[in-house]
């Protein structure tokens, strides 16, 4: 498959699980355009690919805005010649409860997060479609299947993310596209080192596993869901939470 199929973007991967991802992509042998809105981050994180003996691109990229996302795929179109993987993994949080949430601390993580995943998905499923080939896969989480409390946007968003990959799947198999999901339990990021210790241990109590994931444990499943032993695998949600959502 990488003979024929050879470039990836991955959005949010300047650091932490899409650099994780990038960087397990990138050691297979694919093409990689780092999407980031952290564009020097994002270089650098590109030069570091380029190591690996593949063509590495930044674009600073707001996952939000149309503009953006139509000059993601344009430039990828034309450096490399193709979108062949897309995975969706921006994603931001805003965490408060409830009542004290503001309209902004909902807008923009579900912008970042729902819609974000909507605009990379749709401009680059029409690129996909002209090849009659595509992976895609979303990161979304087991907050928006279990509801989190103080996480009411970043929760909802993710169970957005969950209904757009099942819908696309249904939308766009015909032309030989899969779309699944990923949703990460508890991983260790620099996103989730900013947690108290008591938030850390109440959620390590409860994973069978007695650990935290890493980003490798997402960019291993992340590899498996583009390669041909998943050609038959489309619409799906894999928990990986070290048994969180038993």
């Amino acid at each position: 498959m990488y003979e024929l199929y050879k470039n990836a973007i991955v959005t949010g991967s300047a650091r932490g699980i899409g650099k994780a991802i990038a960087m397990k992509l990138a050691k297979k042998g694919l093409n990689i355009v780092v999407s980031d809105i952290m564009y020097d981050e994002a270089k650098q994180t590109a030069r570091e690919l380029e190591d690996f003996g593949i063509k590495a691109i930044a674009i600073k990229t707001d996952v939000s805005k149309v503009e953006d996302v139509e000059n993601l795929i344009r430039i990828t179109v034309n450096e490399l010649g193709s979108v062949d993987f897309l995975i969706n993994n921006a994603g931001i949080t805003r965490d408060n409860l409830t009542l004290r949430m503001s309209e902004q601390e909902w807008d923009i993580v579900i912008d970042i997060n729902l819609k974000g995943t909507f605009l990379c998905s749709k401009f680059a499923a029409k690129e996909m479609m002209k090849n009659r080939f595509g992976r895609i896969v979303n990161i979304a989480s087991v907050s928006g299947i279990l509801g989190t409390a103080g996480q009411a946007n970043y929760a909802s968003s993710k169970a957005g993310v969950i209904a757009l990959t099942k819908c696309f799947a249904r939308e766009y198999g015909a032309r030989n596209i899969t779309v699944n999901a990923i949703a990460p339990g508890f991983i260790l990021t620099e996103m989730t080192e900013q947690l108290s210790e008591k938030v850390k241990e109440g959620y390590l109590s409860q994973i069978p596993l007695k650990r935290v994931g890493t980003p490798d444990d997402i960019a291993e499943v992340v590899n498996f869901l583009i390669s041909p032993s998943a050609s038959y695998i489309t619409g799906t949600v894999i928990n990986v939470s070290g048994g969180l959502l038993i």
